[in-house]
């Protein structure tokens, strides 16, 4: 369910990562609802020379954290340790990922499940960094701080990053060129990827909403924000194939690891957390191309 807008008109939040993929939208609610914005930029001095009120931790690197070892440190652990200790904060959310839980294998993966992290290995520079970021708010957190685990976060086709939305452009790119040589024409794309792959897909409407739900009302520590429900590849492809006319020809053919199941039954208990279907947003593309 959405936040109440009278939750938030008037009172202050300050958004730290705001020019960020998600910190955008979250700064786009909260001022449509009447909300005071704070949106620091980098090495702004005013973040310790005012209060901050309610305060969402959406800075982080994603893509190129291997490229940025460094940068990624410092916007996942070193920021955060100088706000929770220097900032005038009331409460937190910090944006973490459910990519902590990727070395689980195949299991259902709850808030309270211990963690598997390797440092020898390069792509755990960013899990570890993510959950040094989390045991600062659990240690010093004051009881204030709260940790928000996000899975594969969409919202369309522009998004810049992301294996679904580039399927899609490439999905409906094929489609437009069908479409002009004729209504039974199909489009034909290849992927590099496996049918086998699969992830927990949510959108970013119910992501800024579970973020505010948490901030202002949540009740645990740790909550996942995820879909519950991993969708493979295969799935969509044959979405593809049946409602976008689209043949998708897969470049690999191997079975990847198994994807852990991520539960959001806390979300659910707290929240009446009902995220909606990868599957809605292909239906509404697809009915919005018309051909």
């Amino acid at each position: 369910m959405p936040v109440d807008d009278s939750l938030l008109t008037g009172r202050l939040f300050t958004v730290i990562g705001a020019a960020g993929f998600v910190g955008q939208r979250v700064v786009a609610r909260l001022r449509a609802a009447g909300a005071c914005v704070y949106a620091p930029v980098r090495d702004d001095p005013a973040l310790w020379q005012q209060p901050l009120g309610q305060v969402i931790y959406a800075a982080g690197l994603t893509a190129d954290y291997l490229a940025r070892p460094f940068d990624t440190v410092q916007a996942h652990v070193s920021l955060l340790a100088q706000v929770l200790q220097r900032g005038q904060w009331e409460a937190l959310v910090y944006l973490s990922s459910t990519r902590l839980y990727d070395s689980l294998g195949a299991i259902d993966c709850t808030e309270s499940l211990p963690l598997q992290l390797n440092p020898a290995q390069p792509r755990h520079l960013y899990d570890l960094s993510k959950a040094l970021g989390e045991s600062l708010c659990h240690s010093v957190g004051q009881g204030r701080a709260r940790i928000a685990r996000l899975a594969c976060v969409y919202e369309g086709i522009e998004d810049a990053d992301g294996f679904l939305p580039a399927l899609l452009r490439q999905a409906l790119a094929a489609r437009v060129q069908a479409c002009a040589v004729g209504p039974a024409a199909r489009g034909v794309l290849s992927i590099d990827s496996s049918p086998a792959f699969e992830r927990d897909y949510v959108q970013m409407a119910d992501v800024v909403e579970a973020l505010l739900h948490i901030l202002l009302q949540g009740q645990q520590v740790v909550y996942n924000v995820a879909s519950g429900c991993n969708v493979p590849n295969a799935a969509l492809f044959d979405y593809l194939a049946q409602h976008g006319q689209c043949d998708v020809q897969a470049m690999q053919t191997g079975t990847p690891n198994p994807a852990p199941q991520i539960s959001i039954a806390r979300m659910r208990a707290e929240f009446d957390w009902q995220p909606r279907s990868v599957f809605e947003l292909l239906d509404s593309l697809y009915k919005e191309l018309g051909c």
